[in-house]
């Protein structure tokens, strides 16, 4: 679970897909500045990691991923103050 949330690209892709499942192409427009190598090696890691599932070409939060949801959003929220 640390190594999932240890890395900034896999915590808002995360923030994403859990408002709502996600493209690829609209992950990709989303995380301004990631190259389409890094979200793929991440996409990959976070599927592997049952945290995401890909289907029908849209990532959706697994139940596992779900759990993490009250971390993202403490997180934000702790971003907001800064």
């Amino acid at each position: 679970l640390t190594s999932i949330l240890s890395d900034a690209w896999t915590i808002l892709i995360l923030r994403d897909t859990l408002l709502s499942p996600k493209r690829f192409s609209e992950l990709e427009k989303s995380l301004e500045g990631i190259s389409t190598r890094t979200l793929t090696l991440k996409l990959t890691k976070l599927v592997e990691e049952d945290v995401l599932q890909n289907k029908d070409h849209y990532y959706t939060v697994t139940p596992k991923g779900k759990k993490l949801k009250p971390i993202i959003d403490a997180m934000g929220k702790v971003g907001e103050g800064f």
